[in-house]
């Protein structure tokens, strides 16, 4: 990259970034761990990493959660500090140390709910809140995350398989420990927790992503501009059978316009060919910010 390239990249409000991000940070690792405390270890639920790990220790041993958290994610940090080579930055520190301290602030707090499937259904949408929260401050919370990455980078396994087998073998060693129902539970938070990271990331305005395929594209194209009030991008495509081009237009639609597109398209050429899948974050003018 070029320094007149580094320039434009250059972020026009650095500090304020930088404050936002550590309030993330800060914010997501204290809702993870207020999370634990109230829904999920009451309830024995450990739906994987080093808080499911903690969860399993509390029920073998009575050994407190926080303890056994910054005994594994000081560690791995420093793991992976030297095995990765990467620089994980100052953000994670953070949350790696911070997390387990909010969950010894709130030991003691009452639990809010005695019920294991209430604790594992909202345990789980709050502990992917604040997750989701603290990856948007471009940082992590350490613990099995980096361990998952050793994994991948001394196996060759890819880093979803390296994360589904930790979380799984804790998962695995909760139904042994304490029974098999509550390994159920547990993976009702894990899956719960996952699906919550992902509306956090990508929000919940779901866009269609549609392809046409049309001999009267020039009159769906101009429609799709003063109709709808999108904008249309022209692919070159060729068919597989007759060899011949057949221009395919793409556009990127709000679902609430989905209808709308769709009568359209129908009206003017009811042969058209029409592909339409989802598109979970778009970015750009007419939609979120880059």
């Amino acid at each position: 990259m070029t320094k007149k390239n580094r320039r434009l990249h250059k972020d026009p409000h650095p500090l304020l970034t930088l404050f936002v991000d550590y309030a993330s940070v800060i914010v997501g690792s204290a809702i993870v761990a207020i999370s634990f405390n109230v829904l999920l270890l009451p309830n024995e639920v450990a739906s994987g990493g080093v808080s499911g790990i903690s969860t399993i220790l509390k029920g073998l041993f009575e050994w407190k959660p926080a303890f056994v958290q910054w005994a594994f994610n000081i560690p791995l940090f420093i793991a992976g500090l030297i095995l990765l080579g990467k620089n994980f930055g100052i953000k994670t520190a953070v949350g790696t140390v911070f997390l387990p301290l909010v969950v010894f602030l709130t030991e003691s707090w009452e639990p809010w709910t005695r019920d294991p499937l209430l604790g594992a259904l909202f345990g789980g949408i709050m502990v992917g809140l604040g997750l989701g929260i603290v990856f948007r401050g471009k940082a992590s919370t350490g613990g099995t995350d980096l361990a998952a990455q050793i994994i991948t980078k001394y196996t060759g396994w890819t880093l979803g398989t390296s994360v589904a087998m930790i979380d799984g073998f804790i998962v695995l060693a909760a139904a042994l420990v304490f029974d098999i129902e509550k390994g159920l539970y547990a993976l009702i938070g894990l899956y719960v927790t996952t699906k919550t990271i992902d509306l956090v990331q990508v929000g919940f305005g779901q866009s269609k992503l549609v392809y046409i395929i049309t001999t009267k594209q020039m009159e769906i194209r101009d429609a799709i501009y003063e109709e709808v009030d999108r904008g249309v991008t022209e692919l070159a495509a060729t068919g597989g059978y007759s060899g011949t081009e057949k221009p395919l237009l793409m556009v990127v639609i709000p679902q609430t316009e989905f209808t709308r597109l769709k009568q359209l398209v129908k009206f003017i050429d009811p042969a058209a060919f029409v592909i339409v899948s989802d598109a979970s974050e778009v970015l750009g003018e007419g939609f979120k910010r880059p």
